[in-house]
């Protein structure tokens, strides 16, 4: 459909990587088997943050919602980009663009709020452990973690409504997916709105739950540098290792790819990082809070021992939980 100064698209082109044609076969078994991974880790952290009771506690409340967004996250983009991996015809429609691009920025921001709150958590789970179950009660868990859903949402809203309204110059979206600045690149003309509209939506999800978190962990690492004993300093900080663990990969990799100068040549290298960022991050999440949590392995056995019972009942084939 032709306007008066500019095209409407309805179909975009998802460049992705056709250019390393031989590449594509093993990006879409290594993205395949990370997304499998990604489903079955944070779906039996949800799992068994539902059935056991020991885990119904505010950080697994949070850690059930983190993982239900990677889950989305990842779902937002990884099938497209697994279906054009094996297709010549890398397209998707301005409907699905727009879908996507919403829920990925929405995953992803409310990501960046919700590690902030987690990080408050651990503030108060060790620097006051005694109020720690009046302050973090259900209803405040439940409402800062709202927040951060309400907050992701609508600068997602905000960012992908003024995004798809800028006229189009060309429908080629050199990326794998509708990454909100890949798509930006085909405007025909510079919007300052849309400029400041990207810069103070990345200053409120980026830096300032950044510096949040720090200014926890800088109490944090005060009270534990006070506990007398080594074994006492030990154990409060492996309850924030995980966390502070998935804070370092996912920061790092939002920080270096919104906040980075925009270079000519830096969209392969933009690429990359998105992918293992939008694959790598999630899948890693449910194995690093699992690794060295006792309480989680004890509930996935839990899990797996009822499963295995219950397959012994139906006379089916069942498996050992004795090596787990």
């Amino acid at each position: 459909m032709q306007g008066e100064n500019f095209t409407v698209w309805r179909i975009f082109i998802l460049e992705g990587f056709s250019q390393y044609p031989r590449l594509e076969i093993v990006l879409f078994v290594i993205s395949l088997v990370m997304y499998l991974v990604t489903l079955l880790g944070n779906s039996t952290l949800i799992l068994i943050s539902v059935l056991d009771s020991r885990l119904q506690t505010p950080m697994y409340l949070f850690l059930g919602n983190l993982s239900f967004m990677d889950i989305c996250y990842t779902s937002a983009s990884i099938p497209t980009l697994l279906v054009n991996l094996l297709s010549s015809q890398k397209t998707i429609i301005f409907s699905g663009c727009a879908v996507q691009m919403y829920l990925s920025l929405s995953m992803g921001s409310t990501e960046c709020v919700l590690l902030a709150v987690m990080a408050y958590d651990r503030y108060v789970a060790i620097c006051n452990p005694l109020r720690y179950p009046i302050i973090m009660n259900r209803q405040v868990c439940v409402q800062m973690a709202t927040v951060s859903w309400v907050t992701g949402c609508l600068t997602a809203l905000l960012e992908t409504s003024f995004a798809l309204q800028i006229p189009f110059c060309g429908n080629l979206i050199d990326h794998f997916t509708c990454e909100i600045l890949a798509v930006l690149k085909l405007a025909c003309t510079s919007s300052l709105l849309m400029d400041m509209v990207m810069l103070v939506v990345s200053i409120l999800l980026l830096p300032i739950p950044m510096l949040l978190i720090c200014v926890s962990y800088a109490f944090i690492l005060s009270t534990i540098l006070r506990i007398s004993s080594a074994e006492g300093r030990k154990k409060a900080f492996s309850t924030c290792g995980a966390h502070l663990t998935v804070v370092i990969l996912y920061y790092g990799a939002a920080l270096s790819m919104y906040l980075k100068p925009s270079l000519s040549n830096s969209q392969e290298i933009d690429k990359i990082i998105s992918l293992l960022y939008g694959v790598l991050t999630p899948m890693l999440n449910p194995i690093i809070y699992s690794l060295r949590n006792k309480e989680v392995k004890d509930a996935v056995k839990k899990l797996l021992a009822h499963e295995h019972l219950r397959l012994s009942a139906c006379g089916l084939p069942s498996f050992s939980v004795e090596k787990f």
